[in-house]
């Protein structure tokens, strides 16, 4: 079985060695194994978990939040649904964000319009009766 250092999943997965620390330090990683001397050692699944984490970690949820989740993994299928529950918000979380975007996206379209438009125009008069509404 392959393991690797702390700097080798560093580098993997894009991370800093201080941010692999700090989630050790918050109970992040309970799984990772330690070498006699005290290094961890990653293993394969070991990445893996830490791929979720980063992605739980991209959509907002407190590294708190997070924690419960490692630790709801290691009591094992008692906490199926709290499981289950926890990715339902995340979910909706992401779909909320991402209107939210669609929204922002719709508003940086129509100013890009705006502006191509009044560059081949060569003037921004070419909008003066335009009313610009930026629904929010």
């Amino acid at each position: 079985m392959k393991t690797y250092t702390i700097s080798e999943v560093a580098k993997e997965l894009n991370l800093t060695v201080y941010t692999l620390r700090y989630y050790d330090k918050e109970g992040l990683m309970p799984f990772v194994e330690r070498t006699p001397r005290g290094n961890r050692l990653f293993k394969e699944s070991d990445l893996s978990a830490l791929k979720v984490i980063e992605c739980l970690k991209a959509t907002g949820m407190p590294i708190k939040e997070i924690k419960n989740f490692i630790d709801w993994c290691s009591e094992g299928d008692a906490t199926l649904q709290q499981r289950y529950d926890m990715f339902l918000e995340r979910k909706a979380n992401v779909e909320a964000q991402m209107e939210e975007l669609r929204k922002t996206m719709e508003v940086i379209e129509h100013k890009c319009l705006y502006y191509k438009t009044a560059l081949e125009a060569g003037t921004e008069d070419i909008h003066k009766e335009d009313k610009i509404e930026i629904n929010s």
